[in-house]
């Protein structure tokens, strides 16, 4: 087994084939696909099917999501240490987390016979996964930094993957809520029926066609990509883990960058983790829901190369700003007007224009902090990792906090399982959860960027260090 002989090609010239690129983009699909699924579905999945106590299901949701911020660093920490392998130190932790991080899947939406324990059933398997799962997109996610050392070219494939990647969250969307969107089950079952079995059996069509997709995506990644061992660039000594963090959250720019986007994905998650159940009882749009939400992902996907052409033109600061802030009157339009299906259409197509912009830039920015720390440290070298798992570490915990938040919110509020409407308090809060709260995390998210100290300039400045560094070795 060897990867694409094709790529040695194009790495000489440090120039990627569209095809190569492709390949790349592909392996960032399954993140997408998988957190798409769970974060729009996985909520309401506990309440209705599952039908656990809002209490238990946000215990779940945020020990799951702690669990799985915790274990970024440390896998960050071991990736960093691997040993080069003849097909690299990244790919061989994808390969070999991809079988068991499809099962695991699978058995979250599952649900057991038994009743009493389904708690610890989902709260296992939620955590398995995430670690998983943790196993590939950590490694994925730093491969970025090994496929070129052209930072045009690192910045062209890190669009192909956001486009690829979004696309994923409407293959993730569509397959997961078309699929359950036609077994879609009375409000309240009717007495002597066998309660849910449709919709329990639906869920687990989407999970198996889902895990074939995230397999798949894995080979192509595998055997399209090669890693580019860079032996101009030697790695410093190891490090432990904890001069790992002391290392990474002591480079100012990097802080201030996982900050700001620590508020603007908390803000998204918030709004993602609570829409479906926004628009099924706040707007009544029970039956087009996942229509909904499958509109949002379209636009963020069609946009993602706009975003693109503008933040190479107006540079990545400039994109932050009006990327992001686009996204504010359409939150504040969606609690406002009375429910109406065309109208919130309309304003979904919108809002996924920032989405797009959000999923963008963050791992467009990432290179350029890395870059800006290796200018400033040229003597240690074999971080990347470290900064990236660092990076998915804050914007996990960030889910985690959203999701166990919002559901402990909803049940403080009286949230009624598979009830055809709730009280007017859980209406209230549903609108404060995907409208106010994200509105204000995006502000205070804003205010951290204004201080983010790698503007254009000097970007294009750690570009010629960087070169002239690799030039002098």
């Amino acid at each position: 087994i060897r990867p694409n002989p094709t790529f040695n090609e194009y790495s000489s010239t440090r120039l990627l084939s569209v095809c190569n690129k492709l390949c790349y983009a592909v392996g960032g699909a399954p993140y997408q696909i998988t957190g798409c699924a769970l974060g729009f579905f996985l909520q309401i999945y506990l309440l209705d099917v599952a039908q656990l106590d809002p209490f238990y299901a946000s215990i779940i949701l945020f020990v799951g999501r702690a669990w799985d911020a915790i274990t970024d660093p440390t896998i960050g920490f071991l990736v960093s240490r691997s040993p080069w392998t003849r097909f690299g130190r990244m790919l061989p932790w994808i390969l070999f987390s991809t079988p068991l991080a499809v099962v695991s899947y699978f058995l979250i939406w599952y649900v057991p016979v038994f009743e009493d324990g389904r708690v610890i059933w989902y709260l296992v398997f939620y955590c398995l996964f995430q670690t998983l799962q943790t196993c590939f997109h950590v490694p994925y996610s730093a491969l970025t930094m090994f496929i070129s050392e052209d930072q045009k070219e690192r910045d062209s494939a890190t669009a192909y993957r956001m486009t690829v990647e979004v696309l994923g969250t409407v293959i993730g969307t569509a397959v997961q809520g078309q699929i359950v969107g036609m077994a879609n089950a009375p409000c309240i079952p009717t007495p002597g029926a066998v309660p849910l079995l449709s919709q329990k059996t639906a869920y687990n069509i989407a999970s198996g066609v889902i895990c074939s997709i995230y397999v798949l995506c894995a080979v192509v990644l595998f055997f399209g990509v090669k890693e580019k061992k860079e032996s101009s660039r030697p790695r410093s000594e190891r490090m432990s883990f904890w001069q790992g963090i002391r290392l990474v959250m002591g480079h100012g720019p990097y802080v201030k960058l996982v900050m700001g986007f620590l508020f603007t994905s908390l803000a998204f998650m918030l709004l993602e983790g609570n829409f479906a159940l926004f628009c099924c009882y706040t707007l009544g749009l029970r039956n087009d829901f996942q229509n909904i939400l499958l509109v949002i992902m379209l636009a963020a996907t069609l946009t993602i190369p706009f975003w693109q052409w503008f933040l190479t033109k107006f540079g990545k600061k400039t994109a932050v700003y009006i990327g992001i802030s686009s996204v504010i009157p359409f939150m504040i339009l969606v609690v406002c007007v009375k429910s109406n299906l065309i109208i919130t259409y309309l304003v979904s197509f919108a809002a996924g224009v920032g989405v797009a912009a959000a999923f963008l830039l963050p791992w467009s920015m990432l290179p350029d902090v890395v870059d800006d720390f290796q200018v400033q440290n040229p003597d240690s070298r074999g971080h990347e990792a470290i900064f990236y798992s660092f990076y998915v570490f804050f914007t996990k915990f960030a889910s985690g906090i959203s999701l166990g938040i919002s559901t402990l919110s909803l049940d403080f509020a009286g949230y009624m399982t598979r009830g055809c409407t709730q009280p007017e308090n859980v209406d209230i809060t549903l609108k404060v959860l995907v409208s106010a709260a994200p509105i204000g995390l995006l502000l205070i998210g804003l205010v951290i960027f204004r201080s983010y100290p790698i503007d254009e300039e000097r970007r294009q400045g750690n570009r010629k260090l960087l070169q002239e560094q690799r030039e002098t070795l």
